[in-house]
């Protein structure tokens, strides 16, 4: 009977969990696609690690005031399908963003395209947007 309540309990949490984990991971649930965004910026930081990479970009706000957004992309296995690599954005570069805003209000958005400072269009890897047609990201 022990055994029997132990493995319900088990299964159980796992259950739980596992949802959880795979709400994690959602775009859905973290991002709008009701709210797209672009964000036109200088490149601070480029971060292609698990589970996502990384823009960290400065975009002009109100009165021509830095504010700082923090852009999701892909996986780096996805992004590296893509032709991405951790030196395809360097401090400084400028870069337009497509996104979608974050469900919280923040500074935050998942990438759907980035247009380098040479007008190629690329690919971010975001889930739910199709690839860009042009474009091959810089080794």
């Amino acid at each position: 009977m022990k055994g029997s309540l132990y493995a319900f309990l088990l299964v159980f949490a796992v259950m739980l969990l596992g949802g959880h984990a795979l709400a994690h991971h959602s775009f859905a649930a973290e991002f709008d696609a009701e709210k797209p965004v672009t964000l036109k910026g200088t490149v601070v930081k480029w971060e292609m690690m698990n589970p996502h990479g990384w823009i960290t970009m400065d975009v002009a706000g109100l009165n021509a005031e830095k504010v700082r957004w923090m852009v999701e992309t892909s996986n780096p296995n996805g992004l590296m399908r893509l032709g991405w690599t951790k030196n395809s954005l360097k401090p400084g570069d400028q870069i337009t963003v497509e996104a979608y805003k974050a469900k919280d209000g923040s500074n935050t958005a998942n990438a759907a395209r980035v247009t380098l400072a040479d007008g190629r269009s690329v690919f971010a890897g975001s889930s739910g947007t199709p690839p860009a047609t042009s474009g091959v990201v810089p080794q």
